[in-house]
C-alpha cells in the first residue's frame, strides 16, 4: 500500500519546489519473534531471543519481551541488556513500515509525541499479535519508559508500562543491575540544598546567537593533567596566534568536561590570567568542601608581567558533550553503609563522578568503567553510574585493557567478516598477480628492523650498474593487493586506521594472517611488493626514479645491530654486505645534505624493557641504543616518502594524501631559549635551518650531555605531523624534515595512510584502477582526521604502557639513586630527566601535612629558589626513585631529592618513605 504527502517549499532563489513523500506499507514483515504461526515463521533481518525473559520479576512474572523507548535505548540499554544477562528487546525499529503499526503525525502534534505514539501503538500491536501464537505462554510486550506522560498514556491504552527504574528493581536475580542505571536528574529538580556552585548554562539557541555576533567563541575544552583547576579552550576557526584561551577555577571551567565542545565568554583585559605554574591534583577532599577549592585558586593567581598574559575566560554554555566511558577506580564512602561514593578517572584531566552503588565493598581495589549522566548546578562532581568491572588494580591483563579503552585503541579480535576478506591458504603468487608487475626476485635485497620483528615492511637494495652508476631499491609490502577498497577488512584496517606497539603486545591494524605472513617481507620467501627505485651517481644525486609494483624475494632479515656487523667487519664481502655498504655510504650523504637543508636533528629518550621468560615481568630497564644502520633504514625511508609524494601529488594534485609538519609558533621557543640562556648559549629559532644550526653550534667541553638535553627541550617545542588532502590546505612543508612535500608510503602493514598512498600512486602509473572515494578530497579529508586521532591515541597508549612497566621494574627494583637533569622548573616542584633509564619525573616540594619551605619562583629565568639553593633548567641533581603505591588509582614513579642537600628538603639515598611500599616489601622478603 502506498501513502503520500504533498507540499510546497520555496527555494533560496525565490521559486516553489513540489515535493512528494511516500511512505510504502508493507503487510509482510515478520514480528521477529520465532515460531510465530501468524507470520509463518519466516522473518527479513534479525529476529528476537527463542526464548522471551522469564526472570524473578515480581512486576511481571510472566514470560516477557521489552519494547524500550528511543530515551531508554539511549540512555539506559546497558541497564536492560547487557552480555551475561540475556534480554529480548523487541524492535519498534523494523515495524515503521507496516502496515498495521504506521502512524502519521496528526495536525498539532510535535514530532516526539507522534514517535512517542508510534511506539506505544507497536507496543499494543506486539501484545495483540503474540497472543495468537499459544494460549499456554500468555507472552507479553513490557513497554520501557521514563517518560511519565507517555507512561500514563500505555496503562489507559491498556499496555503494561514500567520506568526503567521500576522494571530493574523488580529483578530481583539480578539487583547488581541497579548500579548500571543511569542518573538522570532533570534540570528544575536539581537544586535541593539552596547552595548553588555554578552558573547556568546558557540554552544552545542563545550559545549559537553569540558565537555568530561574535560575544562568545566556540572551542574544544582541554583540560589540564597538571592542575585540575585549568583548562584551555581551542578556538575553531580563529587565527594560529589568537587560538588558544585559558580558563582558570572551577566556576569559570563550569562543569565543561574534556573534549567537550564549548561556548567561551572572553573576560575583560584586567582579568587576563597567565598559564599557572602550579602543579595542583584533585586529592579527594570532601565534595562539598567548595571553600578549600577556592583557597586553592587563589594559589594559582600571582604576580606576572603583563607580557605572559593570556586571552583568558569562563565556559557560558556546552555545545556537544563528548563523554564516553572512563575506567578509574572507585573511592569508597567513609560513611558506613553509604551507596553513594566517588570515582576517580585514571585520565587525570577527568574530574571525579559520583555514583550509587552497592557493590562498593567488593569493587574497592578494582579497576571499574563508570559513565557520566550530567552534572546538576549545585554538585561539586558529575553524577553517573557503574558500567562494568574490568578486573583487580596492578594486573598486567587489567592495567593492559584500561589503557586501550582509555586512549580508545580498537583491540577486539577481527570479525568473521573481516577475516571472510583474506586470502584463502595455502596462498601463491599466480599468473593474474604479475600482472602489471616486475619480477626482482633475482635483486640481492635484505631487511633490516628491530631484533623480533615479524611485520616486516621494507626491504632494501643497492647494486652498480654497467654505467658506472649505483640501483637503489626501497621495497615495500604491497599491503594494497591484499586489502581492496570498500570490503570489511579494508574499513576495519581505516577505522583502526594504524597498529599500536606496546611493551608487550601488539594491538595489529590488519589481522595477522597478512601482518606477519603474507604481507611480511621475510627472508626466502616470494613476497609481492611496491618498489620506488632511484639511479643515483657516487654522490647520492638522483638521475632517474621509477616506481613499479613487484615480486621479490628477500636473502635476509637482518637485525640493525647484525647489519652493522656485516658492514663493520672487513672479513665479509659477500653480495649482501657490499649492498649494505653501498646503502651505508650512501645514506651518509643524503642525511649530511638534508641537515645542510635545515632539517633537525632532535632527541627523544625511547627505553627497552628486558623481559623475564616465564613471568614476562620486566627485569631490566635500558635506553634504545641507535646504531648507523638505523640512520641508514631512515634516510631510504624518507626518500622514498619524499618521491612518492611528488609523484602523486603530480598525478592528483587535488586529493593526494600528504603529511605536514607546521613551524611552531613563537612562544613555544621560549623556554628553550630561556634555558639555552641560563647556560650561556644562543638558540636562534627564525627558520628551522638557523634551530639546527644553533644546536649544532651548542656545545660545552665540561657538560658534554648538554647538547642531547637542548634537543630533548627542542622537540617538546615541536608542533604535532598531520595527515592532510591536499586539495584542502596551501602548506604542505614539513619543517622537521626541511622537506617541501612528504607522505606516507613505506609501513602499509601498520599504517592505512600507506595503503591509501599506494592506491594513488598505483593509479598513477597505470597498475591499478581509481574508485570514487579515492578522488573525493571531502572524504580523504575526513579519513585524515580520523588517522590523526588515531595515531596520537597509539602515541599516547604506547606511552602509558612504557609508564606501567617501569612501574613493575621499580616495585620488583625496590629504592634506587641515581643522577638526573632538570628539564622544567615549576613553582612548586622541577621535572627531571634521569639519562640511565630514559625516565622523566617530578620532584615536588610541597607535601601534604609537612611544613612549607621558602619557595621563589623566577619566570624569567626560569629558576626555583629553595630556602638558599636555587635550581635551573639543566641542572644536576640526585634523586631517589621508587614506587609510590599510597594511591592505588595512581600508582606512579616518585622522585625525591638526594643532592644538593638542603635541610627539611632532602632525604639520604637509602631512606625510604612511609607511603611507599617498600618496608612491606622488605619484610616479605626477609620472612621468604
Amino acid at each position: 500500500m502506498l501513502k503520500s504527502k504533498t507540499f510546497l517549499k520555496k527555494t533560496r532563489a525565490g521559486g516553489v519546489m513540489k515535493i512528494v513523500r511516500e511512505h510504502y506499507l508493507r503487510d509482510d514483515i515478520g514480528c521477529g519473534a520465532p515460531g510465530c504461526a501468524a507470520c509463518g515463521g519466516a522473518h527479513e533481518g534479525p529476529v528476537l531471543e527463542p526464548q522471551p525473559l522469564d526472570p524473578a520479576s515480581s512486576l511481571c512474572p510472566r514470560p516477557h519481551y521489552l519494547l524500550p523507548d528511543t530515551n531508554v535505548l539511549l540512555h539506559q540499554i546497558v541497564s536492560v541488556w547487557r552480555p551475561g544477562t540475556r534480554a529480548s528487546v523487541a524492535s519498534s525499529l523494523q515495524l515503521p513500515g507496516s502496515l498495521e503499526t504506521y502512524v502519521e503525525q496528526e495536525q498539532g502534534e510535535n514530532a516526539n509525541d507522534r514517535n512517542d505514539r508510534a511506539i506505544r501503538v507497536a507496543a499494543k500491536w506486539y501484545n495483540e499479535h503474540l497472543k495468537k501464537m499459544s494460549a499456554e505462554n500468555h507472552l507479553q510486550v513490557i513497554f520501557i519508559t521514563n517518560d511519565r506522560k507517555n507512561k500514563e498514556k500505555a496503562i489507559e491504552e491498556g499496555i503494561p508500562a514500567f520506568t526503567c527504574e521500576e522494571y530493574v528493581k523488580s529483578l530481583t536475580a539480578n539487583p547488581e543491575l541497579i548500579d548500571r542505571l543511569a542518573c538522570l536528574s532533570e534540570e528544575g529538580n536539581e537544586i535541593e540544598n539552596g547552595r548553588i556552585i555554578f552558573s547556568e548554562h546558557l540554552p544552545l539557541s542563545k550559545l549559537q546567537q553569540g558565537i555568530k555576533s561574535g560575544t562568545y567563541l566556540q572551542g574544544t575544552f582541554r583540560a589540564s593533567r597538571e592542575n585540575y583547576l585549568e583548562a584551555t579552550v581551542w578556538v575553531h576557526g580563529d587565527t594560529e596566534e589568537d587560538k588558544e584561551i585559558i580558563l582558570q577555577g572551577l566556576k569559570n571551567l563550569n562543569r565543561a568536561v574534556h573534549e567537550d565542545i564549548v561556548a567561551v565568554e572572553l573576560l575583560p583585559k584586567n582579568q587576563w590570567v597567565a598559564p599557572s605554574s602550579v602543579v595542583l591534583h584533585d586529592e579527594g577532599q570532601n565534595e562539598d568542601d567548595v571553600e578549600k577549592e577556592e583557597e586553592r585558586e587563589r594559589i594559582l593567581k600571582t604576580a606576572v608581567s603583563e607580557k605572559m598574559l593570556k586571552p583568558t575566560g569562563r565556559v557560558v554554555g556546552i555545545i556537544k558533550r563528548n563523554w564516553r566511558p572512563y575506567c578509574g577506580m572507585l573511592s569508597k564512602s567513609d560513611i558506613k553503609e553509604s551507596r553513594r561514593h566517588l570515582f576517580t578517572p585514571a585520565d587525570r584531566r577527568i574530574p571525579r563522578i559520583r555514583i550509587e552503588t552497592r557493590q562498593a565493598s567488593a569493587l574497592e581495589g578494582r579497576r571499574i568503567i563508570v559513565a557520566i549522566d550530567g552534572w546538576p548546578r549545585n554538585s561539586r562532581y558529575p553524577n553517573g553510574h557503574f558500567v562494568k568491572n574490568l578486573g583487580e588494580v596492578g594486573e598486567k591483563e587489567t592495567e593492559t585493557e584500561v589503557l586501550l579503552l582509555e586512549h580508545d585503541v580498537p583491540h577486539q579480535p577481527f570479525s568473521q567478516a573481516v577475516l571472510s576478506f583474506l586470502p584463502k591458504m595455502p596462498w601463491s603468487i599466480t599468473e593474474k598477480d604479475m600482472k602489471n608487475r616486475e619480477d626482482l626476485r633475482h635483486l640481492c635485497v635484505c631487511s633490516v628492523d628491530p631484533p623480533g620483528c615479524t611485520d616486516i615492511d621494507d626491504a632494501l637494495h643497492c647494486r652498480e650498474l654497467e654505467n658506472g652508476n649505483l640501483e637503489v631499491g626501497v621495497h615495500i609490502a604491497d599491503v594494497s593487493h591484499f586489502i581492496r577498497p570498500g570490503n570489511a577488512l579494508d574499513q576495519e584496517s581505516a577505522r583502526r586506521g594504524t597498529t599500536v606497539y606496546l611493551c608487550e603486545k601488539r594491538i595489529d591494524m590488519v589481522p595477522e594472517l597478512l601482518s606477519s605472513n603474507l604481507c611480511s617481507l621475510r627472508c626466502n620467501v616470494d613476497r609481492l611488493a611496491f618498489s620506488c627505485i632511484w639511479e643515483m651517481n657516487h654522490d647520492a644525486e638522483i638521475l632517474k626514479v621509477r616506481f613499479t609494483k613487484s615480486v621479490i624475494n628477500s636473502k635476509a632479515s637482518l637485525t640493525y645491530a647484525e647489519a652493522q656487523m656485516r658492514i663493520d667487519s672487513a672479513a665479509m664481502n659477500d653480495d649482501i654486505t657490499t649492498s649494505l655498504r653501498g646503502l651505508n655510504k650512501l645514506a651518509k650523504i643524503l642525511k649530511k645534505r638534508r641537515i645542510e637543508k635545515g632539517a633537525l636533528t632532535l632527541s627523544s629518550p625511547e627505553v627497552r624493557f628486558h623481559m623475564d621468560s616465564e613471568t614476562h615481568d620486566p627485569i631490566d630497564l635500558q635506553t634504545k641504543e641507535l646504531r648507523e644502520t638505523n640512520s641508514m633504514v631512515e634516510e631510504f625511508m624518507l626518500l622514498a616518502n619524499i618521491s612518492v609524494a611528488k609523484k602523486i601529488h603530480e598525478e592528483f594534485s587535488e586529493h593526494a594524501l600528504l603529511r605536514k609538519h607546521p613551524a611552531p609558533p613563537p612562544s613555544n621557543y621560549e623556554i628553550l631559549v630561556k634555558a639555552a640562556k641560563s647556560k650561556n648559549l644562543e638558540i636562534k629559532t627564525d627558520t628551522a635551518k638557523s634551530l639546527a644550526d644553533s644546536l649544532d653550534r651548542a656545545d660545552s667541553p665540561t657538560f658534554p650531555y648538554l647538547n642531547t638535553l637542548l634537543r630533548i627541550l627542542a622537540t617538546r617545542c615541536m608542533m604535532q605531523a598531520v595527515y592532510f588532502c591536499s586539495g584542502m590546505d596551501n602548506d604542505f612543508h614539513h619543517y622537521g624534515l626541511a622537506s617541501p612535500i612528504y607522505t606516507h608510503f613505506t609501513s602499509p602493514i601498520r599504517r592505512y595512510a600507506d595503503i591509501i598512498v599506494h592506491r594513488l600512486l598505483a593509479v598513477a602509473i597505470g597498475a591499478d584502477c581509481t574508485y570514487p572515494e579515492l578522488t573525493d578530497k571531502h572524504k580523504l579529508a575526513d579519513l585524515c582526521k580520523n588517522l590523526n586521532f588515531r595515531h596520537k591515541m597509539a602515541q599516547y597508549a604506547q606511552r602509558a604502557s612504557v609508564a606501567f612497566h617501569t612501574q613493575l621494574f621499580f616495585k620488583s627494583k625496590g629504592i634506587v639513586s641515581e643522577e638526573a637533569y632538570i628539564l622544567f622548573v615549576r613553582k612548586n616542584a622541577i621535572v627531571v630527566l634521569i639519562p640511565k633509564y630514559g625516565l622523566e619525573g617530578t620532584v615536588f616540594f610541597e607535601e601534604k601535612d609537612k611544613p612549607k619551605p621558602k619557595l621563589i619562583y623566577d619566570d624569567e629565568v626560569p629558576s626555583l629558589k629553595i630556602e638558599d639553593t636555587v635550581f635551573h633548567i639543566f641542572d644536576k641533581v640526585k634523586v631517589k626513585i621508587m614506587l609510590d603505591s599510597s594511591n592505588l588509582q595512581h600508582q606512579k614513579i616518585r622522585m625525591s631529592l638526594v643532592e644538593p642537600q638542603i635541610p627539611g628538603i632532602s632525604i639520604l639515598a637509602d631512606t625510604p618513605n612511609m607511603d611507599s611500599d617498600e618496608p612491606e616489601r622488605k619484610k616479605k622478603k626477609h620472612e621468604k
